[in-house]
């Protein structure tokens, strides 16, 4: 085989038989129903039928044809690479593997309808005949995978992170799909809509009988605002007065701090919420953002671990011209720590907006004052899931926007604030 640079032969000799496999696959017959053999292609030839006499829209035809037509571009790799290795075609066998292994996970576990259908079912879904060529599939889909992987030394570590993003991905994948699905029950035996549009997220935002969508928009957004604007300079404060200054009890209180900031916040529930009570707060949005930001104090440890790193000369230089601490902190420190702000912010913003525990403490039973985690965890209750799933998947997708924006923006002081680094 020719030397390709940058490739463990080893593994690059193995391509052309795994891209073989599938071929062989689904062309050898191994399930008897009386006198007659199927084969992979004679099972999927039988569901293709029954998709087509349900009317079944093409794309799910199509999803489930890439299960021949992947296996061809395999076979034409494998000879590709056989007698012209290189790259790019053990690029290409990757990138081949992993649309194979997708589709065949998306098809066995996202279609028991469609399968259930195809009359060539003896027993339970899952269990036997049918089902053997497509568990076979997946096995051979991450076999591929791996291989070609390796073959462009690619590390087994790598393998698994993908392996785990993927799966990751795929709630986040399942409730897009759900907000744009037209069918309105809460559960269907496939994944692929069979209808989609977007009514689900034109019905939430307009109708208002039952469920206030903008409202609980507004409530999360004032919350987490004023929640983000208290905590940042509460802890940026302490963590620069705990980090630049020297004071009797400083160690006394860091540890002190440490110890609360290991007891689970859900432990102090009840007791903050009678101090609420007591100051005439309950059940209002000013209580959620008194909390959020009189507690914040205890994360200072990440702001003070990046106030430690810069030059103190900074500091005493300051002084000796003359400027006060406030004016330190202020002139000097802040824009210093840019990187920091920002990461204090994202943490204090994103707190707040997903809160539902103290939320559902201290507003109760106010639904004029319910924020997004409890306005939509309200229409998922036994009583409405099954009448508003759909429309709870496309309010998850809209809430999930505006802070995977300002993440995506401002990702680039979020990692600065975590190194601690200065630049200077």
């Amino acid at each position: 085989m020719i030397t390709v640079r940058g490739t463990d032969h080893k593994y690059l000799r193995m391509i052309p038989l795994v891209c073989c496999l599938p071929i062989m696959l689904i062309v050898f017959p191994y399930l008897i129903q009386g006198d007659t053999w199927f084969s992979g292609i004679g099972m999927t030839s039988a569901i293709l039928k029954s998709l087509m006499e349900q009317d079944i829209k093409a794309f799910q035809i199509e999803l489930l044809m890439s299960i021949f037509i992947l296996p061809v571009i395999l076979l034409i790799l494998s000879f590709i690479v056989y007698f012209r290795p290189s790259k790019l075609t053990a690029r290409c066998s990757v990138t081949a593997f992993v649309a194979y292994t997708l589709f065949t996970v998306i098809l066995t576990f996202g279609f028991k309808k469609f399968f259930d259908g195809s009359g060539m079912l003896q027993e339970s879904f899952m269990m036997k005949d049918l089902t053997i060529i497509y568990w076979l599939q997946i096995i051979i889909g991450f076999a591929g995978m791996i291989i070609t992987m390796k073959s462009l030394k690619i590390t087994p570590a790598y393998i698994l992170l993908v392996i785990m993003s993927v799966i990751w991905l795929f709630p986040i994948f399942f409730i897009v799909l759900n907000s744009f699905r037209l069918e309105g029950s809460f559960y269907v035996g496939y994944l692929i809509p069979k209808k989609i549009g977007l009514d689900n997220y034109i019905n939430i935002l307009t109708d208002t009988s039952r469920f206030t969508y903008l409202n609980w928009f507004k409530n999360s957004m004032i919350v987490a605002t004023f929640s983000c604007i208290g905590s940042t300079l509460v802890v940026i404060s302490t963590a620069f007065a705990i980090s630049r200054l020297r004071f009797r009890g400083r160690k006394t209180i860091m540890k002190f701090l440490m110890i609360l900031g290991m007891f689970p916040s859900v432990m102090t529930m009840i007791a903050v919420y009678y101090v609420i009570k007591g100051m005439g707060l309950a059940q209002s949005l000013s209580a959620l953002i008194i909390v959020n930001a009189g507690t914040s104090a205890l994360g200072y440890l990440v702001a003070k671990g990046f106030f430690d790193t810069v030059p103190r000369s900074l500091d005493e230089a300051a002084y000796i011209d003359g400027a006060t601490k406030v004016q330190v902190f202020f002139k000097i420190m802040l824009p210093i720590a840019k990187p920091i702000l920002v990461y204090t912010m994202l943490t204090s913003f994103l707190g707040p907006w997903s809160d539902y525990i103290f939320a559902t403490v201290i507003l109760g039973d106010k639904r004029g004052k319910y924020t997004m985690p409890m306005g939509l965890f309200s229409m998922i209750s036994r009583d409405n899931i099954d009448r508003y799933f759909t429309q709870f998947a496309a309010g998850a997708v809209m809430v999930s926007i505006p802070i995977s924006t300002l993440f995506m923006c401002l990702q680039k002081y979020y990692v600065e604030g975590l190194s601690g680094s200065v630049k200077g």
